[in-house]
């Protein structure tokens, strides 16, 4: 282990192969010479990292025939209003349902463009829970629904993930992406800012189903097109190649692992660890998210009060465990378990918080 143990949130921890390997090639790559943050995007070496990347997605999710997988700029922000602009048509209706921050900022983005409804919302739980599917009321005919897979602030996560018969799904993995299989089908589009799973910031991934590509008005502003980008292979401007290059190292370790079946098992395991202290706190520790809406990737907890979660963050940091304070907006305790975190990781923070407990009883 090392001497810090990193918990943020996003940019997050990344697999310390991937960080030597990229560290190994950064003065010449692939035998250029050169870094691949000096080539050429337009260059055969860029390409071929591009277009593994985009094989790799496939791969690693199981994509069939008719998607394409585009690299862009923005993150899960920019997103927020990309969907809607290609999506929603001046007569249509998206429906939103509500289940974090994330969420609402989709939400409100799309309102801007069209006419969006919020199909269900557990904000009065204080965004605790997932919401039931017979609490979910679609408008007629919706364009597409929107979801949030993974709450990083609140800590819960859709499981299973949800369909609608024949409404097509739109889905912000962010915070959850490459961390168990997904059927596909059911999505118009998935979108996913890599940082906080998959890489350092900068790329986001888009899956897109091909018929949806044209469907959006020609009057968008160029960059703004799904469309530009899939002509150009994620190429039409510079893309974030060093964000794309790491990534594509990430996703090469994912399918080493055995593919995302065998993640999402070593995701369960490692979640549980936590989880394990939390159930067996008798309250000391107290979970933020309803049990069955718990996320494997963001565990949210508070103390028995805010002078308790001072001293636990302080000797936290003081015993290497960083990244630990909760998202400033709802405060308490929160560890992001990404795909790059090892078990001994969790197992440390658990042995921390039963001595912690221990020495306040």
């Amino acid at each position: 282990m090392p001497k810090v143990i990193n918990f943020n949130a996003g940019p997050a921890i990344l697999p310390r192969e991937v960080l030597q390997q990229a560290q190994s090639e950064l003065l010449d790559f692939n035998g250029t010479g050169m870094s691949v943050l000096e080539i050429s995007h337009r260059s055969k070496d860029f390409e071929a990292v591009i277009q593994e990347a985009e094989a790799l997605a496939k791969r690693l999710y199981g994509v069939p025939e008719g998607y394409r997988v585009l690299f862009l700029q923005g993150g899960a922000s920019l997103q927020f209003s990309m969907v809607p602009m290609n999506l929603l048509p001046p007569d249509g209706c998206a429906d939103y349902i509500l289940t974090g921050s994330w969420s609402q900022k989709a939400y409100d983005e799309a309102v801007k463009a069209g006419t969006a409804h919020v199909a269900a919302s557990t904000k009065d739980d204080n965004f605790s829970r997932i919401p039931k599917m017979d609490e979910i009321r679609l408008c007629d005919k919706p364009a597409y629904v929107h979801i949030t897979s993974n709450n990083t602030i609140y800590g819960t996560q859709w499981n299973p993930l949800p369909t609608f018969g024949d409404v097509p799904i739109v889905g912000d993995f962010s915070s959850d992406v490459f961390s168990r299989p997904v059927d596909i089908r059911p999505y118009a589009l998935i979108y996913a800012g890599l940082q906080k799973n998959a890489g350092p910031a900068g790329a986001t991934l888009v899956i897109i189903r091909e018929d949806v590509l044209e469907a959006a008005p020609k009057s968008l502003p160029t960059m703004l097109r799904y469309a530009i980008h899939a002509k150009n292979n994620s190429l039409y401007n510079t893309p974030p190649v060093f964000s794309i290059y790491v990534s594509l190292l990430v996703m090469r370790r994912l399918e080493t692992l055995g593919g995302l079946s065998a993640v999402a098992k070593a995701n369960k395991a490692k979640a549980a660890v936590i989880y394990d202290v939390i159930d067996e706190s008798e309250g000391f520790y107290k979970g933020h998210a309803e049990k069955d809406s718990r996320s494997l990737m963001n565990i949210t907890f508070r103390l028995p009060d805010e002078e308790l979660e001072k001293r636990f963050l302080t000797e936290a940091k003081e015993h290497g465990f960083v990244g630990l304070p909760g998202h400033r907006s709802v405060g308490g305790v929160r560890a992001s378990v990404y795909n790059a975190m090892p078990i001994e990781g969790c197992t440390a923070l658990a042995d921390f918080m039963r001595a912690f407990r221990a020495s306040v009883a």
